[in-house]
């Protein structure tokens, strides 16, 4: 079944919007770290955290009121994936859409406030008010109510590579002709919580910069966001393939994963957008990559906006699809010359009309797919 991109929407520590964050990228710029710190524990943490001004022009629904970051987020980024394709000659009907939204962490800025309320003063204390946050599909449900979506909604819970299945998911759904368009919301929110259990898995650094593809890895910086991608039957970007990958049992076979995948979504004329963020993965991806498509040129958005975990493979994704209108990849910043693969300088003509994206998540789990235009 044809599958294609017609619109997508964007929320980075970099700000907001597809174009204006592209054009960011291009540029060489990079998200600025902040503290993150816990009034519980005197470890503070760095993190990639979106801008206020960002979410500015969120419309005044009632349902975001007292919405979590995850939330919000993740509205913003499916309206601006909505209104982009309006600008087309897409025409909506909300009676014939599907939702899709994937999540790794949840909001758990909220589930952490519900569950102190609990510890400090007993069960009396757990405000109603906070406790829909705490669950997983709150952030489709806002977005269902804000949209107007009667229909089929859905949540897909993973790592890293959760957008990938959720896109595949999507793909399933629209072979339902009472169907003509999904939209796919993935999003995560940074928190000094998730940032300690990062860092005792010894996958964090302490501070900027994520440098990709070193030896040996160094670790990585978290960060929040959403992605947003409009699914339909025709479009300029297409999704040509999807591989849905498969679980490594260890982070040592991580690259047979990604190997097999890049084996079967193979094209020598295509670019690599890769989730290298300074772990384990930059490691199976590298491998993968030198033992299957060797003359690719490659690159990696995490350097630039962190690991956004649930929200990294959309944003993998736009990143792919903008390089394939464009023409041109931003340049690797600090990506060493040892590794043995192909990094854009930030020229023009260095994207051809195919691109692949390897999603390898921190949770053992890996996907990827092939767009083309």
């Amino acid at each position: 079944m044809s599958l294609s991109i017609a619109g997508m929407g964007w929320i980075t520590p970099l700000g907001r919007g597809v174009d204006a964050v592209w054009q960011r990228l291009l540029g060489g710029e990079e998200a600025t770290a902040q503290s993150i710190s816990s009034a519980q524990n005197k470890k503070t943490y760095s993190g990639f955290l979106v801008p206020n001004e960002a979410l500015k022009d969120l419309p005044p629904h009632p349902r975001l009121r007292r919405a979590s970051s995850i939330s919000r987020y993740a509205v913003a980024a499916g309206l601006d994936a909505i209104a982009s394709a309006r600008l087309g000659t897409l025409k909506l009907d909300m009676n014939r859409l599907a939702l899709v939204f994937a999540a790794s962490n949840g909001g758990v800025n909220y589930t952490k406030r519900f569950y102190h309320g609990i510890m400090e003063s007993g069960a009396q204390s757990a405000s109603p008010l906070l406790f829909p946050e705490t669950v997983f599909n709150a952030p489709a449900s806002h977005l269902a109510a804000i949209l107007g979506i009667n229909g089929a909604s859905y949540t897909i819970v993973g790592d890293g590579a959760v957008g990938i299945l959720a896109i595949k998911m999507a793909s399933e759904l629209l072979q339902n002709q009472s169907l003509d368009c999904c939209l796919i919301v993935a999003a995560e929110e940074a928190d000094w919580v998730l940032c300690d259990a990062y860092r005792k898995w010894r996958l964090l650094k302490a501070r900027p910069p994520i440098e990709p593809f070193n030896t040996p890895p160094r670790g990585t910086i978290f960060s929040e966001g959403a992605g947003a991608l409009l699914l339909t039957r025709a479009g300029a970007v297409k999704i040509d393939a999807i591989h849905a990958g498969g679980n490594f049992s260890h982070q040592r076979n991580a690259s047979e994963i990604v190997e097999w995948i890049l084996h079967d979504l193979r094209d020598d004329n295509a670019c690599i957008i890769t989730s290298a963020n300074g772990t384990f993965v930059d490691l199976a991806e590298a491998a993968a990559i030198a033992g299957q498509s060797p003359g690719s040129m490659v690159y990696s958005p995490k350097q630039a906006l962190g690991e956004s975990v649930g929200a990294s493979a959309l944003w993998q994704v736009i990143a792919a699809a903008q390089a394939l209108i464009n023409k041109r990849l931003p340049r690797m910043v600090r990506a060493p010359a040892h590794a043995g693969l192909r990094f854009p300088d930030g020229s023009n003509g260095e994207v051809d009309q195919n691109a692949l994206v390897l999603s390898c998540g921190l949770n053992q789990q890996a996907a990827g797919l092939r767009l083309s235009i």
